[in-house]
């Protein structure tokens, strides 16, 4: 895994996420209690959890970067 780790995401911080060839943006709302964030997708507003742009594993290429 490169970029970031898990327990190193923040409140309020953007992030970009890439795994399979996919690109996500988002900003964490909220850290819930089973290890797992409410995320604001940058793009769409739709608001969902960090687990579902993972839930199907990690690719060769999964990282997560802080936006600037």
């Amino acid at each position: 895994m490169k970029g970031l780790a898990f327990s190193s995401l923040r409140v309020g911080k953007k992030y970009r996420i890439v795994n399979f060839g996919d690109t996500n943006e988002f900003e964490i709302e909220h850290v819930l209690g089973n290890g797992d964030f409410a995320i604001k997708d940058l793009l769409t507003l739709e608001r969902h959890r960090l687990r579902d742009l993972y839930k199907f594993g990690k690719g060769k290429d999964f990282e997560i970067r802080e936006l600037e």
